[in-house]
């Protein structure tokens, strides 16, 4: 069945995923602060019309979205495994994977000694849950919080024995921190790398022993501006090479809470239709709308980045994939 990756993923109770509304009613302050003009905040932040509000009410509304996060992943515990090295880390919103620095390929690691069972069907995540940024525009508070790679965890966690989990990301920091957690949940079959996807996707994939059956890669940096869109991890080169090597009936899964960054990867992804195609086209039972963005997260669980902006109201633009053969 062209679905059966996810179907085999235990999904959480719906009862654990509602979100609460996250409307809020704003009371007016004696302060009073000037409206702030949309334009100058892209949109990615999902934004409120109020312009008056009370501090205390707007924290406690920033409190309730990293609380959503905790209970979505309550099932792994680790809410005191932190260590002063590793955890509450402030990193960059988004880095240029341009920089030279960033261009080296990473060496494949020895995949018997990273995995349990080396020969697994395996999942590559790239990007690892990306950066969150909250914003409150009209009172110019600002939080960040790291996407920690959890999502990968959980899943792994639940399919201990039938498949291995890859995260690349491009922040060290991420890594160091998913790797000392992943050492304290004892976990072998997920690993995380610190590289640039963009060119180090091919060399690591090719030299992995079992079949390539599926890619994700959920709210990526979006890099707003046009002259930086190079930037976007989604290119033809990285384009081709999950194609190339997924395997056959293997899956990609795309998901983006910006329209323009989920236009473009679709864009990129449907240039292949001889070897991709659309999963409403070979699974009616999935559930997509008019447009053909995938209604419901298909993995069971969902991502930091998803929790947070459903949690202020945005719309999740999503996509899968299988690939096929004519």
């Amino acid at each position: 069945m062209a679905y059966s990756l996810y179907c085999s993923i235990p999904k959480k109770p719906i009862s654990s995923i509602v979100i609460s509304s996250p409307h809020i009613m704003f009371n007016s302050v004696h302060k009073f602060v000037p409206p702030v003009t949309p334009s100058l905040f892209p949109s990615r932040y999902c934004t409120w019309s109020s312009v008056s509000s009370s501090v205390a009410e707007t924290d406690e509304h920033y409190r309730q979205s990293p609380r959503l996060v905790a209970k979505e992943y309550a099932d792994l515990n680790l809410a005191d495994k932190f260590t002063e090295d590793v955890g509450n880390l402030r990193i960059r919103q988004h880095v240029n994977p341009l920089r030279r620095a960033l261009m080296i390929p990473a060496e494949a690691p020895n995949w018997m000694e990273v995995f349990g069972d080396a020969t697994l069907p395996l999942m590559v995540d790239i990007g690892s849950d990306s950066i969150v940024l909250w914003s409150c525009n009209f009172l110019d508070l600002r939080k960040e919080i790291a996407g920690s790679g959890r999502f990968l965890m959980w899943l792994a966690k639940r399919n201990s024995s039938s498949m291995n989990y890859l995260g690349l990301e491009i922040r060290p920091k991420l890594v160091t921190r998913a790797e000392y957690w992943v050492n304290e949940l004892g976990l072998k079959n997920v690993h995380f790398i610190s590289t640039n996807a963009m060119v180090s996707f091919q060399r690591l994939v090719s030299t992995y022993p079992g079949p390539l059956m599926l890619v994700s890669i959920l709210c990526p940096d979006p890099h707003f501006k046009k002259k930086h869109h190079k930037r976007r991890v989604v290119q033809k080169p990285l384009v081709d090479s999950i194609v190339n090597n997924l395997a056959h009936g293997g899956q990609v899964f795309i998901q983006s809470d910006v329209l323009d960054v989920a236009l473009d990867m679709r864009d990129y992804f449907d240039t292949v239709p001889d070897k991709l195609v659309h999963v409403d086209s070979v699974d009616p039972s999935l559930p997509c709308d008019g447009d053909g963005w995938v209604l419901n997260n298909p993995m069971g669980i969902r991502t930091e980045r998803e929790i947070h902006a459903e949690f202020e109201g945005c719309k999740i633009y999503r996509r899968v994939y299988k690939k096929v053969q004519h």
